[in-house]
C-alpha cells in the first residue's frame, strides 16, 4: 500500500515539472523567468552645497532694561507702548523740581568759590609788592599764596558738585540709549522710583537681529575637519552663510551669516552654541520666534545624484538595482546623504553614468533578472520614456 502511494506521488511531480517546463518555453533566456519592463535612468552629476539643519530662536542683539539713575516720582510717559524709537527719543521724565533747587544752590556756591579766588589773588599780588619794600614779611607773602591755593580747591570742588548736580538733573529725562522696539511701562506716572529697584520699560534692538541655535558634537567635529582640510572654512574665521524659516514658512527665506561660536561644549548637553546675524529692515522678525536654520555644510563639489525612488531598503542597507550592458538588473548595496534638489546624494556604491532601476524596481525580484529597460531622466522617472532599448537576447 505504501509503495503505491509513494509510486502516485513521483508520478504526480514528474507530470509538474514536465508542466512547468513546457510553459516556461517562451520565457527569459535559455528558457528562465521573463524579462520585465522597468524604467531605468543615468546617475546624474550635479554641483551641490550641502547645509546643515538646526533648530533655534530668534533673539535681539541689544536688549536693555531701563532703570532709573535717581530717586523720584515719575511725572510722564512720552511713548507709545511697543512702539519702534529712535536712540535718544525721551521715554520718562520724573520730577526735577528738586534737582533744579540743587544746580540752582551748586551755580551759587560756584560764584562765591570764584569771588574768593578773585579776592586771595589781589591780596597776594599786594603782598607781593609790599615785600620788596619790606612792609610785609616773608611769612604773611606764603599765608596769602596758601589762602589763594585753598581758594582755587574750593572753587574747583564747588564746580564738581555743579556738575553732579547738573547730571542729576540730566537724569530726570530717560532716553532710548539704543534705537528698537520699547515695551509695556512698567511703573506709571505718580510713583516712587528708585536707582536699582525700578524697571521702568524694557527696549530690544530690531536690525539686525540674532538667531541662536546649537549643534552637537559630532557635527561640530565634522566642521573642524573639513575645515582642516580646506573643504569648508570654520564659522570662526568666515562669516558661513545662514538661512533661516519661521515655523510658518515652507523654504528658508531669511538670508544671513555667522558671527559666533561658543568657545566650549556644554558638558551636560553635549552641544556647542552658534550664533548668526540676520538683516532685518522691517522688524519682521522678533526676539523669541521658533526658526529652523540651515547653515553652509561644505563648499560646492560634484555629487552622485539618484532618485529616492530607486532606494530599496534591506534590514539596515540601502540598495538600488542596477542594469548592466545586456539588461540584467543586478543589486548593489549604496550609501546614501542628504536631498539637494529632489534627489539623494549618494556617498558610495555608484559610479557616474551608471544605469539604475527608477521605475518598477519592485517588478525586480532577484538580483540578476532580466529587464526590459526604457531611459527616463533621473530627477522626473514618471515621465513618457523614450523608445526602449534593445532587450536581451533569448
Amino acid at each position: 500500500m505504501n509503495e503505491l502511494l509513494v509510486f502516485a506521488r513521483r508520478r504526480a511531480v514528474l507530470a509538474l515539472c514536465l508542466f512547468v517546463a513546457g510553459c516556461g518555453g517562451g520565457g527569459g533566456p535559455e528558457g528562465g523567468p521573463p524579462a520585465v519592463g522597468v524604467s531605468v535612468a543615468e546617475v546624474m552629476t550635479r554641483p551641490i552645497v550641502e547645509w546643515d539643519e538646526f533648530t533655534g530662536r530668534i533673539q535681539a542683539v541689544n536688549t536693555v532694561q531701563l532703570q532709573p539713575r535717581i530717586t523720584g516720582y515719575l511725572d510722564a510717559v512720552h511713548f507709545a507702548e511697543g512702539a519702534v524709537v529712535e536712540q535718544g527719543d525721551l521715554l520718562f521724565t520724573i520730577d526735577d523740581r528738586e534737582y533744579r533747587a540743587a544746580v540752582a544752590s551748586q551755580r551759587a556756591d560756584v560764584v562765591r568759590a570764584e569771588t574768593r579766588v578773585e579776592l586771595a589773588q589781589q591780596d597776594l599780588d599786594r603782598s607781593e609788592k609790599l615785600v620788596a619794600a619790606k612792609a610785609v614779611s616773608i611769612e604773611e607773602l606764603e599765608q596769602r599764596r596758601g589762602e589763594v591755593k585753598q581758594a582755587q580747591a574750593d572753587l574747583n570742588s564747588a564746580r564738581a558738585a555743579l556738575d553732579s548736580a547738573e547730571l542729576n538733573l540730566e537724569f530726570t529725562r530717560v532716553t532710548a540709549p539704543i534705537a528698537g522696539r520699547v515695551g509695556e511701562a512698567l511703573i506709571r506716572p505718580g510713583n516712587l522710583v528708585t536707582p536699582n529697584g525700578s524697571v521702568l520699560t524694557t527696549l530690544v534692538s530690531i536690525d539686525p537681529i540674532h538667531v541662536v541655535f546649537e549643534g552637537d558634537e559630532r557635527i561640530y567635529l565634522k566642521y573642524q575637519a573639513r575645515a582642516a582640510s580646506g573643504e569648508r572654512p570654520s564659522s570662526r574665521d568666515v562669516p558661513n552663510p545662514v538661512q533661516v524659516g519661521l515655523a510658518s514658512d515652507a523654504d528658508f527665506p531669511f538670508r544671513g551669516h555667522m558671527d559666533f561660536v561658543d568657545n566650549q561644549v556644554d558638558p551636560a548637553t553635549g552641544t556647542i552654541q552658534g550664533r548668526a546675524l540676520i538683516d532685518n529692515p522691517d522688524g519682521y522678525l522678533i526676539p523669541g520666534l521658533f526658526a529652523r536654520v540651515r547653515l553652509l555644510g561644505s563648499n560646492e563639489y560634484d555629487a552622485l545624484m539618484i532618485h529616492e525612488a530607486a532606494v530599496m531598503t534591506d534590514q539596515d542597507r540601502k540598495y538600488v538595482y542596477v542594469v548592466t550592458p545586456d539588461n540584467a538588473a543586478v543589486r548593489r548595496d549604496v550609501e546614501l546623504g542628504r536631498e539637494a534638489d529632489g534627489l539623494r546624494v549618494v556617498s558610495s556604491g555608484l559610479e557616474a553614468g551608471e544605469r539604475i532601476v527608477v521605475n518598477g524596481v519592485r517588478k525586480v525580484f532577484f538580483s540578476g533578472a532580466p529587464v526590459i529597460p526604457t531611459i527616463v531622466p533621473m530627477n522626473d522617472p514618471t515621465q513618457t520614456a523614450q523608445a526602449p532599448s534593445s532587450t536581451p537576447e533569448g
